[in-house]
């Protein structure tokens, strides 16, 4: 989850991705040190949720099919070109020449369905299963083709193709992914020092290493986002896409060696309720809790006023958002009657939140309008690795905050009762899958809107903001996305001048 949970699956992520110049002077223009507030548990996408692992990793050192730009437009990658059949059901893909993965073994149509095959099994661990659900098969037609077949339309198949989740191993060296990562990208794996830094070097062997400016790019890891404003400012760091402080930006914006950039992501940003669970197994506690909260002073307490409001799981830049930020009114006299009415008025909730400002911030402020309409939120700020395997894994929570910033991620919803939001309802599962194989865009934004309304009227969750992509850059250095379509971020089009 910023934490990555999601994409047809789970993203659930901070995103508070930064980056900086080295100051090793042999390295000038050359080397860049990415500051990642999130440190991930493992650095295989393919086997964990954990939004970081894209944000490094994923079109960085992993490849897939396809691609997708900062429009969100996709693009071909490990595939050259594809096909289509009339029927929408058969994907022939030919693949690229020259690929090959860090290891020194070669890279063809074999290891594309070994990767599929390891995804789609029984036992796969893959955190977002959901995405290979419409395959029937995966087909080596010859070294250089592969064709997928699928049960029913997907119109976000090629999108999805590019997520991390698809990333193209090898079985030569998957086993070791998690800790030794070897993938066929412009950046290959140099060292991991757990709680400190990871770092990548360029790839001399990719195809396409002659137009990546970067020979040496460095992950560290920064939990606190005031010692991360403070090496901004010290020179010790020179980008950081993601900025978690937007209480900050000011002096940042009146200092000449920067410049400020507000862009969008995909976050939305929810409390979610466990809906497997009492109280939250009644609408009326859902809706309670949605009354109690006023996204205005949220967003202007936790975010500083640098954020949008939401009134279901949809961004507000997409196509098909419909405003439904009124659906549930601030009022916590409706709330207080609500709570009474469900029997549940002065009890004790848990509000479990990872350690992202975004989350703890909001916590505090929920905390306070919660106790407004006589429930008494007990905040417990929790470490990422316990977010994942208690809330996440085991649904060990009544109330969590967290950002979702995976695309097209309305299909967690159809996950079912063992997703983290133990969520069952028959009728949103049926309507997600008519979204999904409708191909027609007008047709599909109409049902996205449909879904939209589902479940705001059932209030799933709370639904609180869009997580904005506020990003700080020192001159000279360029190529970094002022929004995020997806989760990754391309680094063989960064430079630093």
């Amino acid at each position: 989850m910023s934490s990555k949970l999601a994409r047809s699956g789970v993203a659930i992520a901070a995103l508070a991705l930064c980056a900086a110049l080295s100051p090793t002077g042999g390295w000038a223009g050359t080397t860049i040190v990415i500051g990642l507030q999130q440190e991930p548990t493992s650095l295989d996408p393919t086997a964990d949720a954990t939004a970081s692992i894209d944000g490094m990793l994923t079109q960085n050192l992993f490849e897939s099919l396809t691609t997708v730009n900062e429009a969100g437009e996709v693009l071909p990658q490990l595939a050259e070109s594809w096909t289509v059949s009339e029927d929408g059901l058969t994907y022939t893909f030919d693949l690229v020449d020259g690929a090959m993965f860090h290891d020194g073994t070669g890279f063809d149509a074999e290891d594309v369905k070994f990767s599929f095959d390891r995804a789609m099994a029984e036992d796969s661990v893959n955190p977002s299963k959901g995405l290979f659900k419409p395959i029937e098969s995966v087909t080596v037609v010859d070294a250089g083709t592969v064709e997928i077949k699928l049960k029913q339309k997907d119109a976000f198949f090629l999108f999805n193709m590019a997520q991390g989740d698809v990333s193209i191993v090898a079985p030569e060296s998957v086993e070791a992914n998690n800790a030794n990562p070897v993938g066929t990208g412009p950046f290959k794996y140099d060292s991991w020092t757990r709680g400190d830094k990871l770092v990548l070097v360029k790839n001399p062997d990719h195809r396409d290493a002659g137009s990546v400016a970067l020979e040496r790019v460095e992950f560290k890891f920064i939990a606190d986002a005031a010692a991360a404003s403070a090496a901004l400012l010290a020179g010790e760091i020179d980008a950081f896409p993601g900025f978690p402080a937007p209480e900050l930006l000011p002096q940042f914006e009146a200092d000449p060696r920067f410049k400020v950039v507000t862009g969008s992501t995909e976050g939305e940003v929810i409390l979610a309720m466990n809906n497997s669970k009492a109280p939250f197994n009644d609408i009326r506690v859902r809706q309670a809790v949605s009354h109690a909260i006023d996204r205005g002073e949220i967003i202007d307490g936790a975010m500083y006023g640098q954020a949008v409001p939401i009134g279901s799981f949809y961004p507000p830049h997409g196509p098909a958002y419909v405003d439904l930020t009124g659906t549930y009114p601030h009022d916590t006299a409706k709330a207080k009657a609500l709570f009474e009415e469900a029997g549940v008025a002065g009890t004790t909730m848990t509000l479990r939140v990872p350690p992202f400002p975004y989350a703890t911030r909001s916590a505090e402020i929920i905390q306070a309008q919660l106790a407004e309409a006589g429930i008494d939120a007990k905040v417990e700020n929790v470490e990422w690795g316990f977010w994942i395997d208690e809330i996440y894994k085991k649904l060990n929570y009544d109330m969590t905050i967290i950002a979702h910033t995976s695309p097209n991620d309305m299909g967690n919803f159809a996950r079912g009762p063992k997703y983290f939001y133990g969520y069952d309802d028959a009728g949103y599962t049926d309507l997600w899958n008519r979204i999904s194989a409708e191909a027609d865009d007008a047709a599909r934004n109409a049902l996205l809107a449909e879904a939209q309304k589902y479940l705001a009227d059932q209030a799933v969750h709370g639904f609180l903001f869009q997580l904005p992509q506020l990003g700080v850059y020192k001159t000279g250095v360029e190529g970094f996305w002022d929004s995020r379509a997806v989760l990754f971020q391309p680094l063989a089009g960064v430079s630093v001048n």
